[in-house]
């Protein structure tokens, strides 16, 4: 398994948000017995990044956020010591802040705390950082491509996504997305977030797509 720090430098957090989340994800670590190597590895992270994060030197991206939310069974509203409260039901999309990783650009779409994190995402065409991770997790995603064309990988089957395409998958099916012509694509996004300590993001060259890969929209 291969790591990745590629991270974009993250806002600040307010004051009260550092002091809650760096020792947060300090407890959930030694609460679930793991080494911050352990710990950095199932994450996808270095270990001298986890360690910025613990020690709140470095805030998170919105993907490594979810990814740490995943990894210790819990929510992003739990590790920013955010208190319960009924959760608004609209999210306008004049407020939703674009956060770039890595390449792609992630909106958040739904709210949190809940048993489902929903995202829109833009893929750019050329090749980055994120074209070749390949992700294994416990759950399930659904996406819908609204613009573009989307490239995804299932295991060593590839499908073509045009606008108005969806798919539905069991995550555990090693995945990969990317985005083929000029304009890249435009995907909303759906997961579950699974409450296991075997949830974790792997990442790794993209799967072998031989002679047998299907090429066309997935159905």
């Amino acid at each position: 398994m291969a790591v990745t720090d590629h991270q974009p430098p993250a806002a600040p957090a307010a004051p009260d948000e550092d002091l809650v989340l760096a020792p947060r994800l300090r407890d959930l670590r030694l609460a679930a017995g793991l080494t911050l190597e352990h710990a950095a590895g199932r994450a996808g992270l270095s270990a001298a990044h986890l360690s910025r994060l613990e020690s709140g030197l470095r805030q998170p991206s919105l993907p490594v956020l979810l990814g740490l939310a995943r990894m210790y069974g819990t929510t992003v509203s739990d590790l920013l010591g955010e208190t319960a409260s009924e959760p608004d039901p609209i999210l306008r999309g004049k407020d939703a802040a674009a956060v770039p990783s890595a390449g792609w650009t992630y909106w958040r779409a739904g709210g949190t705390g809940r048993a489902m994190q929903a995202l829109r995402l833009h893929i750019p065409a050329e090749a980055g950082a994120q074209r070749a991770l390949v992700r294994v997790h416990p759950g399930e995603e659904w996406l819908y491509v609204t613009g573009g064309t989307l490239q995804l990988t299932l295991g060593e089957r590839v499908h073509t996504l045009a606008p108005g395409d969806s798919a539905h998958f069991d995550s555990l099916v090693p995945h990969r997305l990317s985005a083929t012509g000029g304009t890249g694509a435009d995907v909303l996004f759906v997961h579950t977030l699974m409450q296991s300590e075997t949830s974790a993001l792997c990442v790794g060259p993209p799967p072998r797509t031989g002679a047998g890969a299907h090429h066309g929209p997935a159905h």
